[in-house]
């Protein structure tokens, strides 16, 4: 009885290492990679642009808040405002914040949204090429070293020259 169950146990530890040697490790350095795709970098000036317009439409409103309190203020120092006219203004200011901040979120949230629009299909080729090179080259796992995971790697289980050939760069 114990001779089949060590025969069995022996039969799958070497089944187990056999598994063990015939798998292939890569990586590749996806940070460096998607630096040098020109697609990043006109997806980075559009979004530097959309940005920009955000940011002055944001600080227009910034300003033109300021000059309203401004206003507000030297008019209540002045004793031109009743009690109730302070308290309309002073609520008017508060929808204005309101409006400030939502925009704020607003913006963001649009920014996130276009760069997710604009990188995605860049993204999903990247990851094309990077599955296409493992398959090819019998890699059964492709780490990305630009994640700070990676401790160790031999340089030549480098597969980001390979990838660049695949994207043509």
């Amino acid at each position: 009885m114990r001779r089949p169950i060590l025969t069995l146990l022996v039969c799958v530890l070497l089944v187990g290492v056999q598994n063990l040697k015939a798998q292939k490790f890569g990586y590749v350095n996806s940070a460096a990679l998607l630096s040098e795709l020109p697609e990043v970098k006109a997806a980075d000036s559009e979004l530097n642009v959309l940005q920009s317009q955000l940011k002055k439409k944001g600080e227009d409103m910034v300003t033109a808040f300021q000059q309203k309190y401004t206003e507000i203020s030297a008019k209540e120092k002045n004793g031109e405002f009743s009690p109730k006219q302070i308290e309309v203004e002073s609520q008017k200011l508060k929808d204005e914040e309101a409006k400030i901040s939502q925009f704020e979120q607003e913006s963001s949230q649009m920014l996130a949204k276009k760069r997710e629009e604009l990188l995605q299909p860049i993204l999903d080729r990247v990851n094309k090429a990077i599955g296409d090179i493992a398959k090819e080259q019998g890699y059964s796992y492709v780490f990305d070293a630009s994640s700070n995971i990676l401790l160790y790697a031999d340089a030549s289980a480098d597969v980001t020259a390979l990838v660049k050939k695949k994207l043509g760069l």
